[in-house]
């Protein structure tokens, strides 16, 4: 299981020092989300940040545009260096072209599905894409409940991806603690998106092992 913690929920004032603690850790990860206001009802961060981060660590960074238009921002993405870019399907007029513009750059390209798109969306890009992300809660806030319907849409997503033939990991973010994590591995998840459980935790690298060695 990879583990991509999610910075959203990292302390601000000491990021610097999370990042370490990151680095110590089972994490193979960084997920960085960005909000704009618009697309999601929330701010989070933008492109300053993830350089910054992008300066202090080797980690691959698991870029998340929650914004109208991403297509906009993949030279951006790609100089903060991100490994991997991940836009949504509700976002994008051209998914096609978006995508084959992020391979361009030389990032791997990720699709986001909100809770109530349909995988079946993703029929005829999903042999293109490095990933699918999974939103188990609507995209825009962090500490949400986990929508329990994410793990037949997995599941679902799962048999898309053997039977076409795809190479695309599955994420799911939003939610995840350590109660949700074995389902969502069970259902077929690759990578699992992890806010408040690893930043809230009283030992952050203890939580992150313990959700990478889930059974």
């Amino acid at each position: 299981m990879i583990i991509s913690p999610s910075i959203l929920a990292a302390d601000f004032c000491n990021l610097g020092r999370d990042i370490r603690m990151l680095e110590q850790s089972e994490a193979q990860w960084i997920h960085c989300d960005v909000m704009d206001g618009v697309f999601v009802p929330n701010i989070s961060f933008g492109f300053p940040v993830i350089e910054a981060v992008g300066r202090m660590t080797d980690m691959p960074l698991d870029v998340h545009l929650m914004t109208i238009d991403p297509a906009r921002y993949i030279s951006r993405v790609r100089d903060c260096g991100a490994m991997m870019m991940n836009v949504h399907q509700e976002a994008c007029t051209h998914l096609h072209r978006t995508v084959e513009a992020i391979h361009q750059a030389g990032m791997k390209a990720a699709v986001t599905l909100n809770p109530s798109t349909p995988v079946s969306t993703l029929e005829d890009i999903i042999t293109d894409l490095d990933m699918v992300l999974l939103m188990s809660v609507d995209p825009g806030f962090g500490g949400q409940k986990f929508i329990a319907n994410t793990l037949e849409k997995t599941r679902r997503l799962r048999e898309l991806i053997e039977r076409s033939g795809s190479n695309a990991l599955i994420e799911i973010d939003g939610g995840i603690n350590f109660a949700t994590a074995p389902e969502a591995a069970a259902a077929g998840a690759d990578v699992l998106v992890a806010g408040s459980a690893v930043f809230g935790a009283d030992d952050p690298i203890a939580a992150i092992s313990r959700l990478r060695n889930i059974n």
